[in-house]
C-alpha cells in the first residue's frame, strides 16, 4: 500500500483530488478523515497541512506527497522531486504598498518584510547583497504594512487580487511554483512499482489536456495539403471511404491552434468534421 500526502484544503487539494479522481483513484469515503484508502487501487490518502508534507515524506510518515514548489523549497526536507505536475501554478513575490516608487530591490534595504517563507526570502535577498528585517508570520501576510507590521511581504500570488484589495502592488517576482510529486528517498520496489503505475496515468491525463481528436471526410486529391495541417502524434490516419474519390482521416490538435486549423481544413475542402474531446492519451 502506497501512502500519498496531499493538501488538506484549499486549491491544491481541489486540483489534487481532481487528479486522483481522473486517474481512476476512488476513496472508500465521502467523508473526509485524517486518512482515506483507495477503492481497487493500493493506495491511501493522508491529508495534512501543505507546509507538513515534505517532512512528513521525508521522515517516511508518507511514501510520496503532492505538494506546492514553495513549500518544498521552503523546508528543504530530504525528499526526492519526482515530477513536476504542471498545475496550481503561483508565484512567490515581493509586493509593497501601491504608492510607493520602486525601481529596483535595493528598495528593501533596511526595511521589514513580513512573510511566510524566510528562508526562500533570506536567499534572495543574500544574492542581492540586501540587508532587511523578516518577519515570519503565519497567514493574512498581506495585512502586515496596512497595520504597521512591516513595509513589504513576500508571499504566494496567483491572480494579484488579494493585493490589490489590501493597496499592495507587486514589484518582484522570486520563483514561480506549481504542485510536485515527491518520494521519500528510501521507498521500496514493491511501492515505487505503485508509484510508477500512478505516474502512468497522470502522464496520460496531461498528455490528453489540452487537445481534441478530429475526425473528418475529404477528397482525396486533398490528402497530402489536409495531412499536413494535421501531424498528430505521429501522422494521420487515412482510411478509404465506399466512395472511391473520399477518403477519412482522423487525428489530434491542441486546442490552442483549433479554430485556426478547423477553418483551413474546411477551406481547403474538408467535411463531416467531429470533434471529440480527450480524456487520456497513452503515448
Amino acid at each position: 500500500m502506497l501512502r500519498i500526502a496531499v493538501q488538506s484544503k484549499g486549491r491544491l487539494n481541489e486540483d489534487t483530488m481532481d487528479l486522483l479522481k481522473e486517474a481512476g483513484i476512488k476513496l472508500s469515503s465521502a467523508k473526509r478523515t485524517l486518512l482515506l484508502s483507495a477503492v481497487d487501487f493500493p493506495v491511501e490518502v493522508l491529508f495534512l497541512r501543505d507546509d507538513d508534507i515534505p517532512q512528513s515524506v521525508a521522515n517516511g510518515v508518507a511514501d510520496a506527497g503532492i505538494v506546492g514548489e514553495n513549500e518544498f523549497i521552503e523546508k528543504g526536507a530530504q525528499a526526492q522531486l519526482v515530477k513536476r505536475l504542471g498545475f496550481s501554478k503561483c508565484r512567490l513575490s515581493l509586493a509593497i504598498p501601491k504608492d510607493e516608487d520602486y525601481v529596483s530591490p535595493e528598495w528593501f534595504e533596511n526595511k521589514t518584510i513580513a512573510t511566510s517563507y524566510p528562508h526562500i526570502l533570506q536567499k534572495f535577498l543574500s544574492e542581492k547583497g540586501i540587508k532587511a528585517a523578516i518577519h515570519e508570520i503565519s497567514g493574512s501576510v498581506e495585512i502586515a504594512p496596512g497595520i504597521g507590521l512591516a513595509d513589504a511581504v513576500f508571499d504566494i500570488v496567483s491572480s494579484g487580487s488579494t493585493l490589490i484589495s489590501n493597496q499592495l502592488k507587486e514589484v518582484e517576482v522570486v520563483m514561480k511554483s506549481e504542485a510536485l510529486l515527491i518520494a521519500r528517498k528510501d521507498i521500496s520496489e514493491a511501492k515505487q512499482n505503485i508509484l510508477n503505475e500512478l505516474i502512468f496515468r497522470f502522464d496520460a491525463i496531461r498528455e490528453a489536456s489540452g487537445k481534441k481528436y478530429v475526425l473528418l471526410n475529404a477528397p482525396k486529391d486533398k490528402v497530402k495539403e489536409i495531412t499536413g495541417l494535421l501531424p498528430g502524434m505521429k501522422s494521420p490516419t487515412v482510411t478509404h471511404l465506399a466512395d472511391e474519390g473520399w477518403v477519412s482521416i482522423q487525428s489530434v490538435i491542441t486546442e490552442k491552434h483549433f479554430w485556426e486549423i478547423i477553418g483551413k481544413l474546411k477551406a481547403i475542402g474538408a467535411e463531416g468534421i467531429i470533434v471529440i474531446p480527450i480524456e487520456k492519451m497513452i503515448v
